[in-house]
């Protein structure tokens, strides 16, 4: 067994989900769940299929984002797995209703950081281990960082 590392390309301020599923009906019921919880998103799916043909199925209303979603999850090659980009929404917006696609079996992240995405190859295929979300943590947050952390929920309106 070889262990890699794949850095997903994106946009620094671009936000994604990347899980894993368990049937190729998933690219359709990500795309529904997607368009029924927000409607004005504009997104994009890959998914790699792991039997048969084994492709990168893909659906999405943004051929940009398409095209990301594709060239994400082929250079993942990870059965099963799939990721969505997304512009005009965030991934608090639909996560939960991602988590309830009765094939999704987990998410690995659901984030804008850098992520790179560690990999364990064998003769079989390859699969996800885990992911690099972001960097390393720095300590702790202060009084001041607190006050911070507050007045941006209020501001952006995710806290009143």
């Amino acid at each position: 067994m070889e262990l890699k590392t794949v850095t997903i390309e994106k946009p620094a301020d671009m936000n994604f989900i990347l899980g894993q599923s368990h049937f190729i009906k998933t690219v359709e019921d990500l795309y529904e769940a997607i368009v029924q919880t927000v409607p004005g998103m504009k997104f994009g799916i890959g998914f790699c299929e792991s039997s048969g043909p084994a492709l990168v199925r893909y659906a999405g209303n943004d051929q940009k984002l398409i095209t990301l979603a594709q060239k994400n999850a082929l250079a993942l090659a990870c059965g099963h797995a799939f990721i969505i980009f997304m512009e005009g929404g965030f991934p608090v917006n639909i996560l939960n209703t991602i988590k309830n696609v009765p094939e999704v079996c987990q998410i690995f992240c659901a984030t804008a950081n850098p992520v790179e995405v560690i990999i364990a190859e064998s003769g079989q295929g390859r699969g996800i281990l885990g992911v690099i979300d972001g960097v390393k943590t720095q300590g702790l947050e202060t009084d001041a960082d607190i006050k911070w952390r507050k007045e941006f929920l209020r501001r952006i309106g995710y806290k009143l």
